[in-house]
């Protein structure tokens, strides 16, 4: 990447830029592999993909900038279903704690002291390892203060799906929270959508965020799933975490099971919902997951940690879209797409010998993982006519691996390697909606070491003003 970095930087909206030499795992719907391929961006689009020599012949006469690649892989853009921004400033403050301490103690009373400011920094830091683990595009959980989201996107280069987070009931709320209406809680998110849908070049999208069911009264999930549909964008929402919600539902909602019963009994749970975790639901859920068409975000660190092992398996082979989260900091730590494709498929693998006493380990291939971090992702934010795969006429969202490192090398099986050997070190370089975001290995858009220095002030006065105080573990001096 280094020869032609320079070129390929400051290249005009109207040239062609080629990438070739490179193994490029297209994702596509024929699963295509080129061993010595090529892809051809114009602006902010893929023009072409395919061998190496064919590509740059069929734009020879335009002059095109080539980056030879030298081998390296070339993948579409990694988008991470999943992600609380706002809480990347909380990162290690609620580990090896109990749910109720980790969300009541610690988490809420973190988020409800929350500034603009401090949202935008946190997005910004967030945003910082989302890049260097390849994602492109990432949908946000909920948080409380959109706007600075949006304005740690602008800086950062990627494409989100944002939306707020909303309560409307539910007991131990920050007393912030507690007083919002119904209709505030409604209100304001058409009014985020008004304001910054589509904004941005394009790479966000506002959405309706339901926090879970045990902070939303009916008229809450009725109301968002009639304006969701009315502006055409997705719900996202936590369902189905622990068991104790599943109990809740059944006794204040009158059905046999739990949150994916009750949302299909009112008509919430169709194609544009994203359901975050997913872990507790029984066969005949699985049925209703798959015949609505709603997704779900396996995140598999967050489920490890605290939640549970959820069916993962059984809703692939049902034919339910399912794709790959970090979760938020405070839950994971780490936010790495590449790290939750190695667990994926080791916690789904491990999860046959708890619950049958025998081994599989034929369970979510890395072709799966791949598809899940990919295609799936994309059709989870209901972007896949743009992202999500190379090919002719999507977006230019892509990454740059160098497999030539301790970390992955042999490479006997390239397909496996990417979920089994690859680290975040050995993703290089970034693009997405056709501008390098990040290459060899350094961000170009913003200064990341003035980004940490801002996130360490802001954590700590924030922490102050929440009067969250972390125990010592040991004996400090």
């Amino acid at each position: 990447m280094e020869k032609g970095k320079q070129q390929a930087l400051k290249r005009s909206s109207s040239s062609i830029l080629v990438l070739h030499d490179a193994l490029i795992v297209t994702m596509d719907p024929q699963n295509r592999v080129f061993r010595n391929g090529a892809v051809a961006v114009r602006a902010d689009t893929i023009v072409a993909v395919g061998q190496s020599q064919d590509i740059i012949s069929q734009f020879s006469s335009f002059s095109p900038q080539l980056v030879d690649l030298h081998g390296h892989f070339l993948l579409p853009g990694f988008i991470n279903t999943h992600v609380h921004t706002s809480q990347q400033l909380a990162r290690g403050i609620a580990d090896d704690v109990d749910l109720l301490t980790w969300l009541h103690d610690r988490i809420w009373p973190y988020e409800s002291n929350m500034t603009e400011e401090d949202s935008y920094i946190s997005t910004l830091l967030c945003g910082l390892e989302l890049i260097h683990s390849g994602v492109t595009c990432f949908a946000e959980a909920g948080g409380q203060h959109v706007s600075g989201m949006v304005r740690a996107i602008e800086q950062l280069g990627i494409r989100a799906c944002l939306t707020q987070s909303v309560m409307d009931a539910g007991v131990g709320l920050p007393a912030s929270w507690a007083k919002r209406t119904t209709d505030e809680c409604i209100q304001s998110q058409k009014d985020l959508y008004k304001k910054y849908h589509n904004t941005v070049d394009g790479r966000i999208r506002i959405w309706f965020g339901l926090r879970q069911i045990m902070n939303s009264t009916d008229r809450l999930l009725t109301e968002t799933r009639d304006a969701a549909k009315e502006l055409n964008v997705g719900i996202h929402m936590h369902v189905a975490e622990i068991p104790y919600e599943n109990q809740h539902v059944v006794e204040s909602r009158g059905v046999d099971h739990g949150t994916v019963t009750y949302l299909q009994k009112i008509k919430l749970l169709q194609d544009n919902l994203l359901m975050a975790h997913t872990v507790w639901v029984n066969e005949d859920e699985i049925g209703l997951l798959s015949r609505s068409g709603a997704k779900v975000s396996h995140c598999p660190a967050a489920a490890m940690r605290m939640l549970g092992f959820a069916p993962i398996k059984e809703m692939i082979s049902a034919g339910v879209c399912v794709s790959l989260g970090t979760d938020g900091a405070p839950s994971n730590n780490r936010m790495s797409m590449v790290d939750e494709m190695y667990l994926a498929s080791l916690i789904n693998k491990g999860r046959e010998v708890f619950g049958k006493g025998t081994t599989d380990p034929t369970v979510l291939p890395a072709e799966t993982i791949l598809k899940m971090a990919t295609i799936n992702g994309a059709k989870s934010v209901l972007w896949d006519r743009e992202i999500g795969s190379l090919e002719v006429g999507k977006k230019a969202d892509l990454i740059v691996v160098n497999p030539f490192s301790w970390s992955m090398m042999p490479l006997h099986d390239c397909i496996s390697s990417l979920v089994y050997c690859m680290r975040t070190e050995n993703i290089t370089s970034v693009m997405c909606n056709g501008r390098w975001i990040m290459v060899d290995k350094k961000i170009v858009t913003l200064n990341e070491e003035e980004v940490i220095a801002m996130a360490k002030k802001a954590s700590s006065d924030l922490l102050g003003r929440a009067g969250i105080q972390i125990p010592n573990r040991m004996n400090f001096l």
